[in-house]
């Protein structure tokens, strides 16, 4: 069974309301995101440590967070809350494109950086769409 067989089965099973109105393959991007964020940050922050880049590191530090908590309520659909995730979206969205502005500083130097503020990229755009689904809801 794949993540997505059992988001459907949870969503089923709890009788979702809010969640079953949204996308589940939106949602799995977007878990998937905020995963290969958190990942790309851990590992940004470990190697700008060592570089002594302490700016970056903490920025880094601080985005894995958010993302690691964002991944977690996407995966408990019958505790949430349409305002709560749609402000947890917002903060995650506003974090990543923070992140990345600033490993882009440090992109033409270090690979890791790049490939963070990728990562970065790519979950602050899941998070615009899960927004937009969102407002669309109501």
């Amino acid at each position: 069974m794949d993540m997505s067989e059992m988001m459907n089965a949870t969503m089923a099973d709890e009788g979702m309301t809010m969640m079953a109105e949204m996308d589940s393959a939106m949602m799995m991007r977007m878990t998937e995101a905020m995963s290969a964020c958190m990942q790309a940050c851990l590992m940004c922050a470990d190697a700008d440590g060592g570089e002594g880049m302490a700016r970056c590191a903490a920025m880094c530090a601080n985005c894995a967070d958010m993302c690691q908590t964002m991944m977690r309520m996407l995966l408990r659909p019958s505790g949430m809350d349409m305002m709560v995730m749609s402000s947890m979206a917002n903060s995650v969205m506003v974090m990543c494109r923070a992140c990345s502005a600033e490993c882009m500083m440090h992109a033409d130097e270090h690979e890791h950086c790049r490939m963070c503020a990728m990562a970065c990229d790519e979950a602050a755009m899941a998070c615009e769409e899960m927004l937009a689904a969102m407002k669309m809801m109501g």
